[in-house]
């Protein structure tokens, strides 16, 4: 059996590792091979998804990742009330990753695996040489800037958020630091996300007009909205356009989207990654039913892929959107009705489980 993948980036790798502990033939095909992921950018992994990660994808040590316990949501609005909280009795909620850490760890074992091989994509005439190769059984795009993505995933719902995400790591004092910070400010969230007892990352996402901003500026800002770490320093400050986008289809033949090609949404939930791994873990399953039934490999898979998570990925899509836009609203009006929801949201432990558990699993089932 042999796969194609399109795209150097934590998906690809991922769904690369997966098929390989499968023994599945890979080809990972990219323009280039040097790592342009923000040395900044963290990524959050749920739980549930992180213990699928560890089993069938790659055992990470618990050096390469943080757990935090708690999540607390506060509103400048409300004079920085706090509005939620989850927590679980002490346990893990999310651990938090470098992307570069997440990435080399995968890169370097892939490395070392006979079934894995990288290919570089040298022009235009590559990818009709991709699509026509009869030696692939599956071909999967996991590129949004490749010309594949613009050629057979354009039909899509997208939104421009007209902001950008500035990126940072505050170097500060030790603390237990297993609580990671939402602010909803005028200007947009800011997350303040553990890395170790002395690092925190900052993920903050600025909207329109405010949205151009030099370094000075942003971390006056984050000073600003700090009320819980005595900081010595920040990392380099790193920024990436925000927009929203989920595909109407999800294949074309011999060829199938995946990651950021099929969903892209707004970090403010840290559910990005996390809506990734649902995704290969029920097309690990897909292909595994049909290992052990004898069955071949064939884009017929796409279908079945498509008919078991499309509805899921829209629905959980639009709902981190409309957390986006109720705050982005709800913070320019005199109106102080969301703070009644949530603060009954957070005193009732029925609906508080509800929304830790939809975070956690992408559903509550």
């Amino acid at each position: 059996m042999n796969v194609c993948l399109i795209g150097d980036n934590l998906t690809s790798l991922s769904l690369a590792k997966i098929l390989v502990n499968k023994r599945i033939n890979v080809n990972l095909y990219s323009k280039n091979f040097k790592n342009k992921i923000l040395q900044t950018r963290t990524v959050g992994i749920s739980k549930n998804n992180l213990d699928f990660f560890n089993k069938e994808i790659l055992s990470l040590k618990k050096i390469f990742f943080w757990n935090i316990n708690q999540i607390e949501v506060y509103s400048e609005k409300y004079e920085y009330d706090k509005i939620l909280n989850f927590e679980k009795n002490d346990k893990q909620l999310f651990s938090i990753f470098k992307n570069n850490d997440l990435y080399n760890l995968l890169k370097n074992d892939l490395k070392k695996n006979k079934l894995f091989k990288k290919k570089i994509i040298k022009n235009s005439s590559s990818y009709k040489k991709i699509l026509n190769n009869q030696n692939y059984d599956l071909v999967i795009n996991c590129d949004t800037k490749s010309e594949i993505s613009k050629k057979f995933f354009n039909y899509q719902i997208d939104k421009n958020y007209d902001s950008f995400a500035y990126t940072t790591v505050l170097n500060h004092k030790n603390i237990k630091n297993k609580k990671a910070i939402q602010i909803f400010t005028k200007i947009g969230p800011i997350a303040f996300l553990p890395l170790s007892k002395n690092q925190t990352s900052i993920v903050f996402s600025i909207l329109g007009k405010e949205k151009n901003l030099n370094e000075n500026q942003i971390i006056d800002l984050i000073t600003k909205y700090n009320n819980f770490y005595d900081i010595k320093n920040f990392s380099k400050i790193e920024k990436f356009n925000l927009n929203f986008s989920i595909s109407r289809n999800y294949y074309n033949k011999n060829l199938m989207g995946f990651g950021d090609v099929l969903h892209k949404i707004h970090p403010l939930a840290g559910q990005g990654f996390n809506m990734t791994l649902r995704d290969i873990k029920i097309f690990s399953q897909i292909i595994q039913n049909r290992i052990n039934l004898g069955l071949p490999l064939d884009s017929s898979i796409y279908k079945e892929f498509e008919k078991q998570t499309k509805h899921f990925n829209f629905a959980f899509a639009f709902g981190i959107d409309f957390i986006h836009e109720f705050f982005n609203f709800d913070s320019r009006t005199s109106k102080n009705y969301s703070n009644y929801l949530f603060k009954f949201i957070d005193k009732n432990r029925f609906i508080n489980n509800f929304f830790s558990n939809y975070a956690d699993k992408g559903s509550v089932l």
